[in-house]
């Protein structure tokens, strides 16, 4: 499996020789470093932490983890895969060159928060009638069942929308730009401007 994290920049669209129009997602590759690796053996589970940009200041608890790791950036982002850390060593930067144009590749984000939503917006409920007195346009009814008594686990309700953690697989990689360390992906991803995402990919050509 191969990763990289990336900060979403904009959402735009490109024109390709025949004049048919693309929609992409630009993002920009941050300064990408392995700043932990986990074995079986200490941890109980594989798996390597990327982390990504670079922010002014560490917490001592930041702190002490990147001194430990023995290194000098200060990354802003921190996202742990679970993946073997047999191609990785400790402090290792990964670029943009692992990947190519026209790769098929995944990518994970965190959706954009859209705070206290009914069952209408959340779970597309039908309206209720509208006519004959009837007030009941927006509530979701009855939610209990005659057996077990209680509200089951898992019932559709009013409750947060978004702000979850979202895969979009299959997106197409248009461009990547070696020079301005930026690359276009086809369609939509997860999040808002300026959040970060994960790109990744199990294919290792």
């Amino acid at each position: 499996m191969k990763a990289i994290l990336a900060r979403k920049i904009l959402m735009t669209r490109i024109f390709d020789e025949d004049g048919m129009q693309i929609p992409v997602t630009l993002v920009k590759l941050e300064n990408n470093i392995v700043t932990q690796i986990k074995n079986l053996q200490k941890d109980g589970y594989e798996a390597i932490q990327i982390g990504a940009g670079e922010k002014k200041r560490l917490n001592k608890a930041e702190a002490g983890h990147i001194k430990k790791a023995d290194i000098k950036i200060k990354p802003k982002v921190l996202y742990e895969i679970k993946n073997k850390g047999d191609n990785y060593e400790l402090g290792q930067a990964l670029t943009s060159e692992q990947f190519k144009e026209e790769e098929i590749v995944n990518v994970t984000g965190v959706s954009k928060g859209k705070g206290f939503a009914g069952t209408v917006k959340r779970h597309n409920f039908h309206l209720g009638p509208k006519t004959h007195g009837s007030h009941n346009y927006r509530q979701p009814g009855s939610i209990g069942a005659t057996y077990p008594e209680r509200v089951i686990k898992g019932r559709r309700m009013a409750g947060h929308m978004g702000n979850a953690r979202v895969t979009v697989k299959n997106l197409e990689i248009i461009k990547i730009n070696q020079e301005t360390n930026e690359m276009m992906l086809r369609g939509a991803i997860p999040g808002p401007k300026n959040t970060s995402v994960l790109i990744w990919s199990h294919n290792e050509n």
